[in-house]
């Protein structure tokens, strides 16, 4: 493959991919900070890139660009409206309070742990004498006494304090559709001429990076939720497809999202079968299985190698993530990774191509000399 000016196209060295980790951690540390308008920020590009094609459909027919977008949000919030409209519907009736509902999944939970501890102690004497689930008895009771009093309350008003921020999103939203490419105009116009191909090259591949990674996401969810749903109702499970669906999205925090989803899911199995442990067992056995379909099936197929990024980059910005900004920083670091990756691979490759420079440097003295051709000396 040739670079731009028939150079050979060279890799990029340490000092790029040191600058690119060290960008996206800093850009990770600056979300931490911003959270209130990241995650409404995250959520509006992904309905952004959810609601492109069906926009595009629409602009290729002659619509302008304002209408579309308008017609093209509409619809969704009139979409998103009726859904939940007849999920209300559906789950109307009578029902306990969700603090009830939550002790009682937490009962069913707590019960498959301690029936777990025992079946182990019988099997395995050391475990027994080392008086195993007592311990782990003990350990539950000190949490959980004053969970509900202490700790749940503060997460849920900490979640409804959220709610104001993510109404910004289909507002972001709106605005990202109608005015994307003047955004794109706007930056390419700042580019001097010697860069501008490369440039429109730039925002193009960094546009496509995030178009795969997050179209591929919602591939991903959907064909989890569609496999687990299945899955858990094969097996008795009460809810298969909202469980399926929540688990799915928790899958978009890598590790401990998945660790997060497969607990619930256990919980909820454990409660509808208390005296039947192996329906708790098929449900990890799901679980499990829908995991390495995702890593053997359905990734490569949603999400590929659409970030072109090496495993143990990945696994280390993963952790990297984690450590710099929490949960967000696990769920934001490898799209973010991927854009910035973009951005200073072309960057570096701007910048050492001898040809583009001297055009630069051509481009500069011409417009010099143009702008003093008529001054007197």
């Amino acid at each position: 493959m040739q670079a731009y000016g028939g150079a050979p196209q060279q890799a990029s060295g340490p000092v790029v991919w040191s600058g690119i980790i060290a960008a996206t951690c800093a850009l990770l540390l600056m979300l931490q900070h911003t959270l209130w308008l990241a995650i409404p920020f995250l959520l509006a590009i992904i309905l952004y890139y959810l609601l492109m094609p069906p926009m595009q459909r629409l602009l290729r027919l002659g619509m302008g660009q304002g209408l579309a977008a308008l017609l093209v949000g509409s619809s969704f919030l009139v979409a998103v409206g009726l859904g939940t409209l007849l999920l209300n519907l559906w789950m109307a009736g009578p029902s306990e309070p969700w603090q009830d509902l939550l002790a009682r999944y937490l009962n069913g939970g707590l019960g498959f742990v301690r029936g777990l501890l025992a079946a182990l102690e019988e099997r395995f004497p050391i475990l027994r004498d080392m008086h195993l689930s007592q311990a782990v008895n003990a350990q539950f009771a000190a949490y959980s006494e004053d969970f509900m009093q202490r700790h749940l309350t503060a997460i849920v008003v900490s979640v409804a304090g959220w709610l104001p921020a993510l109404l910004l999103a289909p507002f972001l939203t709106f605005f990202f559709l109608r005015d994307g490419h003047l955004f794109k105009k706007f930056l390419a116009r700042a580019v001097p001429n010697a860069f501008f191909e490369r440039t429109l090259c730039l925002l193009h591949e960094v546009d496509q990076t995030a178009h795969r990674y997050f179209q591929g996401m919602l591939k991903l969810t959907v064909l989890d939720t569609a496999v687990l749903a299945f899955g858990l109702w094969a097996i008795g499970v009460s809810s298969p497809v909202l469980l399926g669906l929540i688990a799915a999205m928790l899958a978009w925090v890598p590790y401990v999202g998945s660790i997060v989803g497969c607990c619930m899911v256990v919980m909820v199995a454990s409660t509808d079968a208390p005296g039947d442990p192996l329906v708790a067992y098929s449900a990890i056995g799901v679980f499990i299985l829908v995991r390495l379909l995702d890593d053997f099936v359905f990734m490569p197929l949603t999400l590929g190698r659409s970030l072109h990024i090496h495993p143990l980059i990945t696994v280390l910005m993963i952790f990297i993530g984690g450590s710099v900004a929490g949960v967000a920083g696990l769920m934001l670091v490898l799209p973010l990774l991927g854009v910035v990756m973009v951005v200073g691979e072309t960057v570096g490759r701007l910048v050492t191509n001898p040809r583009l420079r001297a055009r630069h440097r051509n481009a500069r003295a011409l417009r010099e000399k143009q702008a003093s051709a008529d001054l007197v000396v």
